[in-house]
């Protein structure tokens, strides 16, 4: 469902919630600490300036950060940042959701619950808790790992 643009993008902005510094992080120092390449990480983080979710600062410590605070993004805004907005895809033609087949009208509300989900998960959410529980934590795969292990740009 998520594409692996619309994941980094995630990843970016939940490491530099995660980042105690209020000094832009440049895109090559995010690409390196995500493991990324730098080309890919400055295609993600112009996406993300054009959607107000970061703000470029320019200059030779220049980089971005983060646009708004975090309780402020939600995971609805990057999806559309990234990916475009969500669109369900109904009968044409039909004026009232009772009038479409029975398939669509629980494509809409599939449609729906997921709008409700990413409108109500905020990137302050994913931050206070980047990782599994540490019992699970070495028996899974966390897309978030790279983020928290490499927070600190020191």
């Amino acid at each position: 469902m998520l594409t692996k643009t619309t994941e980094t993008a995630i990843q970016i902005l939940v490491f530099l919630g995660l980042y105690d510094e209020r000094e832009p992080v440049s895109p090559n120092d995010l690409a390196r600490h995500l493991k990324t390449s730098p080309s890919y990480t400055a295609k993600i983080t112009g996406m993300l300036v054009k959607a107000d979710l970061l703000k470029a600062v320019r200059g030779s410590r220049g980089g971005v950060v983060l646009a708004r605070a975090p309780q402020e993004i939600t995971l609805l805004a990057v999806v559309e940042a990234c990916q475009g907005r969500i669109l369900g895809d109904y009968c044409d033609g039909a004026g009232e959701i009772h009038q479409v087949c029975a398939y669509h009208q629980a494509m809409k509300e599939a449609h729906d619950a997921i709008l409700g989900v990413m409108q109500k998960w905020t990137i302050a959410d994913l931050v206070k808790k980047p990782l599994p529980s540490e019992e699970i934590r070495s028996s899974v795969n966390c897309r978030m790992a790279v983020v928290c292990c490499s927070h600190s740009l020191g």
